[in-house]
């Protein structure tokens, strides 16, 4: 409870409650350790609010003492102080935060469906910009076994103008893209995909997300009414496509409708009062991916089905279309035997296109081509045993001419 109070220093019993103790079917066991830990002066109530609940706070010992159970990476938040009169009586804490109550609630109900522990949460993390801007998340979240390793939370009350949200964005992808001390800025630019990160900083940060693109960033909506939060959802949707909606990939129009994410901003949005109503609450399909339009769990609005994995898919697809088009339009050229029909098989192909000379038999199949090297070796055979034939008879002829020359002298 400490450490929970320790990073959000205002918080409700119900919002402690939603974020320690999920399964409970209500917030008697929070209230009571509250209670437990007031007796030993290390929390008090700073204000009950119109809901009914109260504002429960660390006091100065309690803040010390959450300071050393915490982990010394976790920020914790800033003491408030007790207020006291003239009289020294305390004073009931004022101008309480609707919005920093927004962002506690929003902690909570995330954490009660299974999105990291208290420890997962830091709040106003400084993200500066070399132009002189640091801009403040207002929350952080990681949740590495619900497979969120990161994500930057808004939460807005639909106060603020669409214009300032979307410079939130603008100035988050300012930051994804800043280079990492000592990046070679030349071998950055000329690299693509998942390997321009390799020279970025916010890898040195936030660990990888395991999918295209940068640290996802999601606005939570609360307040005024259904209408309202959805009109706002939608022309922040406009205002920003340019900072989430990825590139084409190469190819397009050769069948190629994957979308390269690598280098843009995953952002989806959600209401806290869509949370509270489902039944799964955080972990339900209450979060809008923006440029889609049906309501998914996180992890499947934060995958990329459009992305890698349909362009590995689609490539493949194209490479086979290639393939069969060119063996296609090479059978359409194969030669076809002069005798008996016969399409010629690849290596009779390549025996005939072997010289540029043509050979006496180069217009049939392989089985033609030898069965007529074997019928003219056989004529030539026999023409040669006929003349050999032929001249036996006539050097007999001469031997018996010769013979009957020597009788007639003798």
């Amino acid at each position: 409870m400490l450490k929970a109070l320790g990073i959000f220093q205002r918080a409700t019993p119900d919002q402690l409650w939603r974020m320690l103790r999920p399964t409970d079917q209500h917030d008697r066991s929070t209230r009571d350790t509250l209670n437990a830990l007031k007796e030993s002066g290390l929390t008090r109530v700073e204000t009950r609010l119109k809901s009914g609940h109260q504002l429960w706070v660390l006091t100065e010992k309690g803040h010390k003492e959450a300071k050393l159970l915490l982990p010394r990476n976790v920020r914790i938040s800033a003491l408030c102080k007790q207020k006291y009169d003239t009289k020294g009586k305390p004073v009931p804490g004022e101008g309480y935060d609707e919005h920093a109550a927004a962002v506690t609630s929003t902690a909570a109900v995330l954490t009660g469906a299974g999105y990291g522990t208290p420890l997962s949460w830091q709040t106003e993390i400084a993200h500066r910009l070399p132009y002189g801007y640091t801009q403040y998340a207002d929350l952080t979240m990681r949740a590495p076994d619900a497979g969120v390793p990161a994500m930057l939370l808004e939460v807005d009350r639909v106060h603020e103008p669409v214009d300032d949200l979307m410079a939130k964005l603008r100035r988050y992808t300012d930051w994804f893209e800043l280079l990492a001390p000592k990046a070679d800025a030349a071998r950055a630019q000329a690299a693509s995909g998942a390997a321009v990160h390799d020279f970025r900083l916010w890898p040195r940060i936030y660990p990888l997300a395991g999918r295209e693109g940068y640290v996802p960033v999601a606005f939570v909506f609360t307040g005024k009414t259904a209408a309202q939060r959805e009109s706002r959802m939608r022309r922040l949707e406009r205002a920003a496509r340019t900072y989430f909606a990825g590139e084409p990939y190469p190819g397009r129009g050769a069948g190629i409708t994957a979308v390269d994410y690598h280098q843009a901003v995953p952002v989806v949005v959600t209401e806290l009062e869509r949370i509270t109503a489902d039944p799964a609450g955080a972990a339900g399909a209450v979060w809008r991916r923006l440029g889609r339009e049906e309501w998914q769990t996180l992890p499947e609005a934060l995958d990329n089905p459009d992305g890698d994995r349909l362009y590995a898919a689609q490539r493949k697809e194209v490479r086979d279309r290639r393939a069969e088009r060119e063996a296609a339009e090479r059978e359409a050229k194969r030669p076809v035997c002069a005798r008996c029909g016969a399409r010629f098989s690849d290596e009779r192909w390549q025996e005939t296109t072997r010289s540029s000379w043509p050979g006496e038999w180069d217009d049939l199949c392989g089985a033609c081509a030898e069965a007529s090297v074997a019928r003219t070796e056989a004529e030539r055979a026999t023409q040669r045993q006929a003349e050999d034939v032929a001249a036996g008879t006539a050097a007999e002829a001469e031997v018996s001419k010769a013979r009957g020359l020597f009788r007639r002298r003798g």
